[in-house]
């Protein structure tokens, strides 16, 4: 596998960085902030919230991507405002307030983007998708005790009740990752845990 080095330009700064580097990464290591809610430094790169959305040029053809999953390229220019970025970004928030009004994370991102809570319907749900608990319990812990269930409009997270009630009362180490606050992990956990209910035998307690 190649190690070798690319140039690209992020915001009119020249940046160098290694060969599979995402455009996150890149902009990140020279101080350039680009919002994320579903992107962690522990976890494969996801693309689900979209909020990194960035313009990028490349042959003389610019598109908008995600950054969490662009790698750089040799020559790459990457622009991380502009006034389509930005109605992008405000629009996400506004879908996002919707599903999970109150949300501090969210809140403090759609006050930078001048985001209208009340833009959209509200649907709460308190569960973005951005998938952090799944991942983490996949790839971290590799407990799998968490899984996305349906598709499209539907799709929502849940606990595997036979794995969770084993292996989530003892780690809960999901919560803390949630944007909308670990009391939604926690809810989708106690609701996970009904049947089978948790027992002090399980955990060889009582022994």
């Amino acid at each position: 596998m190649s190690t070798g080095k690319i140039s690209l330009t992020i915001d009119d700064r020249q940046v160098e960085t290694k060969e599979g580097t995402t455009v996150l990464e890149a902009a990140k290591s020279v101080g350039i902030t680009i919002p994320t809610l579903c992107n962690h430094e522990g976890l494969e790169p996801y693309g689900a919230c979209r909020l990194c959305t960035v313009e990028v040029e490349a042959q003389g053809r610019t598109s908008l991507v995600a950054s969490c999953v662009y790698p750089v390229e040799q020559n790459l220019i990457v622009r991380t405002r502009s006034e389509d970025i930005d109605e992008i970004r405000k629009t996400i928030l506004e879908m996002l307030l919707a599903h999970a009004p109150g949300a501090p994370a969210l809140e403090e991102y759609g006050k930078e983007y001048g985001a209208d809570p009340a833009s959209f319907e509200k649907e709460p749900s308190f569960c973005i998708l951005c998938g952090l608990c799944v991942r983490y319990c996949a790839e971290v812990k590799k407990a799998n005790a968490i899984a996305f269930a349906d598709q499209g409009p539907t799709r929502q997270i849940n606990f595997i009740p036979e794995i969770a009630s084993k292996e989530c009362w003892k780690c809960k180490e999901c919560f803390p990752l949630c944007p909308t606050s670990y009391l939604q992990a926690a809810y989708f956990l106690t609701e996970g845990l009904s049947f089978p209910p948790h027992s002090a035998s399980e955990d060889g307690e009582g022994e």
